[in-house]
């Protein structure tokens, strides 16, 4: 954490997903920011504190916390300022947290946040609170919408969900990415003719199991095509969700490699397969099927 107290604008908020509701937040921020000379600072929490709370909870991040910062930085940010969400932080009165993380810390002179924003011990903390203190000024921002609903993360998990990567990314404003570190499976992908690099989804939200068209950035830049299975494969019964994905015409060893993964569409759901040669014809189809498509 940076202490060194500045005059500056904050965004507050947990992000999750950077979507087109937090990026029109944080361009009307800028916007204040730019008009008044000071810098734009963001203001969120790590872990989420829903990963606090629940801890056993099923994963939901859309975005890591890596990935989350980049995509502020992207925003317009000038500096992304994370919180430990630890048992003080979550104890501290609306007050106490204004004192300390807003004035004290950032010294804030406007505060920008949703209109549903709320914070402190059993969030307590409205935009009223926030209002109240003259030392700054409070800006609530209107939702963004996406049909007749605003966006959200959690819509934006439902639509995830729902195997509907279109609608997800189109209300994220970007194209969502899976990254993760390749792991060693049980080589069966390669026994089947495809193989494949395994990437466990840790916190982040699984999708809707299926077959995806993909693309894969292995860390040089290039995006290149790929077929990806997200699920529990239930001809072997893997229990937790995994990610493999084959990538086209491409053979580098990429054990122990961050892959970048952005599912394009789901071509079909899980299947289970009477025999291994049905499962290989149907792989066949699923990698002719994304070689024809035009990404």
């Amino acid at each position: 954490m940076d202490n060194s107290k500045q005059a500056s604008v904050v965004a507050i908020g947990n992000f999750d997903g950077v979507h087109k509701g937090h990026a029109a937040l944080l361009g009307y921020a800028r916007k204040i920011a730019d008009d008044a000379g000071l810098p734009l600072v963001v203001l969120t929490f790590e872990p989420h504190p829903r990963q606090f709370f629940k801890p056993d909870g099923a994963p939901f991040r859309l975005t890591p916390e890596k990935l989350k910062e980049a995509r502020l930085k992207a925003c317009g940010v000038d500096r992304v300022e994370i919180l430990d969400f630890n048992a003080i932080m979550a104890s501290l009165l609306a007050e106490m947290f204004i004192d300390m993380m807003l004035v004290d810390l950032l010294g804030a002179k406007h505060v920008v946040v949703g209109a549903d924003f709320q914070f402190a011990r059993n969030r307590s903390g409205t935009i009223e609170t926030l209002k109240q203190d003259k030392r700054f000024e409070t800006h609530a921002v209107t939702l963004t919408s996406f049909g007749d609903t605003p966006v959200s993360s959690t819509r934006i998990r439902e639509a995830l969900q729902q195997g509907d990567i279109e609608a997800a990314n189109a209300m994220l404003g970007w194209e969502w990415v899976i990254e993760g570190e390749v792991i060693h499976g049980d080589k069966r992908g390669r026994e089947l003719g495809y193989p494949t690099a395994n990437i466990p989804f840790g916190d982040v939200f699984a999708p809707a199991y299926g077959i995806y068209a993909v693309e894969v950035n292995v860390g040089d830049g290039v995006w290149r095509k790929g077929a990806a299975a997200i699920g529990i494969r239930p001809m072997f019964e893997v229990k937790a969700p995994l990610l493999e994905v084959y990538l086209l015409d491409f053979e580098e060893d990429l054990y122990g490699r961050t892959l970048y993964v952005r599912p394009l569409s789901k071509l079909r759901n899980e299947e289970k397969f009477e025999t291994l040669e049905a499962l290989k014809a149907q792989m066949a189809k699923d990698v002719a099927q994304v070689r024809a498509l035009s990404v």
